[in-house]
């Protein structure tokens, strides 16, 4: 990639000098279990939750970059007492900033924003809508009202139904795609080649990843969620364990998801398998049942998932997966509004 004006924040300009390490770990670096440095131990690195990785809120945002120029962007984010991250992804071109999913409010994603700011002077141009959901979502009217919105169809109509019930609304409804990628689209920033890529049901209808095959980077979004149970609202159960079997066939270094933490390369990849077993359990778990002849609500509160008891926002999002798997069987899936 040509030069890009780039400023570093003074934090990062900081750890530079201590570990002697640069902005980044060269290929034979042998970089740090969590990516940071922190002196966490191998059990604190298997959870999505800050604390057990003794973080705290003044640690967020948390920015790394992963390649030159790519960055991805950690907030925390709570559901009832439990506290995990949301990640979007950033790449700055010497034409212009991509941005991969937003943030869960105007306010957060004005921070986020703001912390792209405070890396390059570049102005953000396109903003790609990975998942729908409002977490990703709900802030982006806080984007330039210029940007390109990329979208997959289904995710855009779901974006267009939103809109539609909150008009008038404070905040104001995120702004509506204007590219819709049905399959695949590339995008060529300068030097930077940039793939939004379809593989397939998951998560939501539309699921849309960011590759940048010459850096080896993957961003997922809520496709993979990291140390997190599979959160089932929208999505088709059987359809994302195919999806998620297509992302490890890819020549990928590093797989971002788009919730907890963005750990070293190795870790990642490792955990993308962890968790197309982790969705494999639950679609198994719930075909059990269903074969077993179990209600649907017995079996919402009967489902055992092993490992998975102990993942974060496990209670909230179990008899939900459990619900969406046998609908599904019965041939009667049916998503929830994004």
């Amino acid at each position: 990639m040509a030069n890009t004006a780039i400023r570093r924040p003074f934090s990062i300009l900081l750890l530079a000098l201590i570990t002697g390490l640069g902005l980044g770990c060269a290929p034979d670096d042998e970089p740090p279990a969590d990516g940071t440095g922190s002196p966490e131990d191998a059990a604190a690195l298997a959870t999505a939750d800050p604390g057990a990785r003794g973080y705290t809120s003044a640690d967020f945002p948390r920015v790394r970059e992963l390649a030159s120029g790519v960055y991805s962007y950690e907030q925390l984010r709570s559901a009832g007492e439990e506290r995990f991250t949301t990640v979007s992804l950033f790449v700055v071109t010497d034409e212009g900033v991509l941005v991969a999913d937003g943030q869960g409010s105007v306010e957060e994603t004005e921070r986020l924003i703001g912390t792209i700011g405070e890396i390059t002077d570049q102005p953000i141009r396109h903003v790609v809508v990975s998942s729908d959901h409002g977490d990703h979502t709900a802030g982006n009217a806080a984007f330039p009202h210029d940007v390109e919105i990329w979208a997959h169809p289904t995710s855009a109509e779901n974006l267009r139904t939103a809109a539609a019930g909150r008009e008038g609304a404070d905040p104001p409804p995120a702004p509506l795609p204007t590219r819709l990628v049905e399959d695949r689209e590339t995008l060529v920033l300068g030097d930077t080649r940039i793939d939004l890529l379809f593989l397939g049901r998951a998560h939501t209808g539309g699921d849309l990843l960011v590759h940048l095959p010459d850096e080896g980077v993957l961003f997922m979004s809520e496709t993979f969620l990291h140390r997190i149970f599979p959160a089932m609202r929208t999505a088709h159960p059987s359809e994302w364990i195919d999806m998620l079997r297509a992302a490890e066939a890819m020549n990928v270094e590093t797989y971002v998801p788009g919730h907890g933490f963005v750990d070293d390369a190795a870790t990642l990849t490792r955990e993308l398998t962890v968790f197309r077993q982790a969705v494999e359990r639950v679609v198994d778990e719930g075909r059990r049942l269903h074969r077993a002849g179990v209600p649907v609500e017995e079996a919402m509160v009967e489902a055992e998932f092993g490992d998975l008891e102990s993942w974060s926002l496990r209670d909230s999002q179990g008899p939900r997966a459990i619900q969406q798997v046998y609908a599904e069987l019965d041939g009667e899936l049916t998503l929830a509004p994004a």
